[in-house]
């Protein structure tokens, strides 16, 4: 974590340590939870995931519930970020950064009994790269040339050139191993390696997990039954931990509610740091949005003091799509510094001195609701009449994401290096720009971390300076959990829910 984000999270905790554990003096929990020495835990959700298959929808939650839970990947994305041993425990990389070899575990078998071998690394990986998958991921793995099985337990994978993020986005929720004979059908019935299997969905309800017979390591796994419970509604969130239905809400929605929870001395509250960097969203393919000087108008127009204030503090400012805790972050808030009369002139240039009218279209969670409502105010002042459209989870990613039928919307991406998204064809921001798909293609290939740095440096200002989206603000992670209730993760360094780790406390 930089020192940048080190004392801007500690601001939000009032001087304390950004990762501090919070609240009052300790009360008396009494005995622990039923559930707790019956190995359970109630997860709060606030959105369901539409599939538990990452490989058929990008939404987060399918990757918070399923990873490392249901599905492992080669690699590993840890609680602090790191890339460590996955369903590989070993794995060697080519002088020319082009061929990785990785040994993987012996004895693995996916729940339903059937061995994960070599062939099915293939299979996963072939599927996620073909060029007519269909998989939100798949312009991740478009570097891998071929993938050749060496013996049952060890893979070569050969890249067109070197990827510098290779090894990190084959340890993601989207490069999860899948068994050949179940993947088909993982949708609705997800098979995976990990140590819960799939017991039950409930629309509408929860998804239930149980302890699989088949993990490698059962000994490890402290936990019998993890239970994630959908309750979209953020003051039904909280009372439902408040009241003991729930041990734990995954991204906490009522950053207002901290401090009294902090107060409650049978939660444990931890502020970490997330990779969701929260924007409004842009259609660039479409009038007036295309017109540069339009977007810079709104970029002007946008005061981030107000929208963290409607995040009670619990978000640092950004401008640029990149996380303040990188290395490489560079500071580009000024870029375009709050100045209403600069975005009207802005906007009369470009042919539109009284706005104009769009549509915000907002998904259900609180961070999108709470920043609409002000957005809405702040672009009326320059003559932009935003008209609000609240979208289910399913509704936004067929509209907005597959679609492109919006005008703006607001919406934290929450996976780990993905300015890639900004050199994609065909994504939902409608941005093509010669220059950033150019220097991003330089910085997958660059092997040297400090040459790296300075290209995505470079990345973040030529889509600051083309003022791509509205960029907002960066989610920091409440993280709010019972108090006997140890091994959750304080960051969010990709989207899980990883319960491997956790236990009770009896």
């Amino acid at each position: 974590m930089s020192d940048f984000t080190r004392r801007q999270l500690g601001g939000l905790l009032g001087g304390a340590s950004a990762l501090a554990l919070l609240g009052a003096a300790p009360q008396a929990w009494g005995q622990a939870p039923v559930r707790a020495k019956d190995g359970v835990v109630v997860i709060g959700m606030p959105l369901e995931p539409p599939v538990l298959d990452p490989n058929l929808n990008a939404a987060s939650a399918v990757r918070e519930i399923t990873y490392q839970n249901i599905y492992e990947s080669l690699t590993r994305i840890d609680s602090k970020g790191a890339i460590i041993p996955g369903l590989a425990e070993s794995w060697t990389v080519s002088e020319d950064g082009q061929q990785f070899v990785f040994k993987l575990r012996a004895g693995v078998k996916y729940h339903d009994g059937e061995p994960c071998t070599a062939d099915d690394v293939k299979f996963s990986l072939d599927r996620l790269s073909a060029p007519d998958s269909t998989a939100p991921g798949k312009s991740l793995y478009a570097t891998i040339k071929s993938v050749d099985v060496v013996d049952p337990t060890t893979v070569r994978v050969t890249l067109k050139g070197p990827d510098a993020f290779f090894l990190y986005n084959v340890g993601i929720g989207d490069a999860a191993i899948m068994g050949r004979k179940s993947a088909a059908t993982n949708g609705t019935k997800p098979i995976g390696t990990g140590p819960f299997m799939f017991k039950e969905r409930k629309e509408g309800d929860s998804v239930t997990l149980v302890k699989a017979p088949t993990y490698r390591d059962p000994g490890s796994i402290k936990l019998n039954t993890l239970i994630f419970k959908i309750i979209k509604d953020p003051a039904a969130q909280v009372n439902a931990l408040k009241a003991g239905d729930v041990d734990t809400i995954a991204g906490f929605q009522s950053p207002e509610q901290v401090n009294q929870i902090k107060a409650d001395g049978r939660f444990t509250v931890v502020i970490g740091s997330t990779e969701g960097e929260t924007i409004l969203a842009t259609n660039n393919a479409k009038k007036p949005m295309s017109d540069l000087r339009v977007r810079q108008a709104i970029a002007h127009a946008i005061n981030r003091e107000d929208l963290i204030a409607g995040e009670n503090g619990f978000a640092l400012p950004i401008g640029s799509h990149f996380p303040p805790h990188h290395p490489a972050y560079v500071d580009l808030t000024k870029t375009y510094p709050f100045d209403i009369a600069k975005a009207k002139k802005l906007l009369a240039e470009a042919g539109y001195p009284n706005g104009f009218e769009a549509s915000l279209k907002l998904p259900p969670v609180g961070y999108a609701q709470r920043s609409g409502e002000i957005i809405v105010s702040q672009l009326g002042k320059i003559g932009i009449k935003l008209t609000i459209t609240q979208l289910q989870w399913p509704q936004w990613l067929q509209e907005v994401f597959k679609d492109f039928n919006y005008d703006f919307t607001i919406v934290a991406h929450t996976e780990a290096n993905d300015l890639d998204r900004y050199r994609r064809d065909g994504y939902y921001w409608g941005y093509n720009s010669q220059a950033f798909k150019d220097n991003w293609a330089a910085v997958v290939k660059e092997v040297d971390p400090a040459k790296r740095t300075e290209l995505l440096k470079k990345a973040q200002k030529i889509i600051a300076d083309d003022a791509v989206n509205g960029f907002l603000f960066q989610l920091v992670r409440v993280g709010v959990w019972n108090k006997n209730l140890m091994g959750m993760w304080d960051n969010s360094p990709t989207p899980a829910i990883d319960m491997t780790a956790v236990y009770w406390k009896v």
